[in-house]
């Protein structure tokens, strides 16, 4: 597996794309170059037909910190979901973490192996902590 923007060990021979997304400075070229590098990351994984996880901050896709990190988080969850459709009929999963700051790393990493599994979830945003209870979300 591959792991990338994102603390904590998540290598190992399993195959996927683990992509973080976290603490994007405010600006329009920081905001393409994460986008693009998910992208480019992304047609790699599923050219060789590897399951996907995006991992973003709660607080990022709630618009908490800032406009720029709240287009990267929303745009991964944007671009994750419509993966998922075409992904679908292949079954390649590709599906979003969004993580409150105080969630431990080893639960994140017992979620992100959940996530990659072939026969589980597809198209999905899973929270882990409250951070987002009582927001509207899509």
């Amino acid at each position: 597996m591959r792991a990338v923007g994102i603390d904590g060990d998540y290598e190992s021979d399993e195959p996927g794309l683990v992509f973080g997304a976290t603490g994007i400075a405010d600006d329009w070229p920081s905001i393409r170059s994460v986008l693009l590098e998910a992208f480019r990351l992304t047609q790699l994984a599923v050219v060789a037909e590897e399951p996907i996880v995006y991992v973003v901050s709660s607080d990022d896709l709630l618009g908490r910190n800032g406009a720029a990190s709240a287009a990267v988080a929303a745009g991964l969850l944007s671009g994750a979901r419509t993966a998922a459709i075409e992904l679908a009929k292949a079954g390649l999963p590709i599906n979003v973490i969004a993580i409150d700051d105080e969630i431990p790393g080893d639960q994140v990493k017992r979620w992100v192996q959940r996530m990659l599994e072939a026969d589980g979830a597809q198209g999905e945003l899973i929270h882990l902590g409250p951070g987002h209870l009582g927001k509207a979300l899509g």
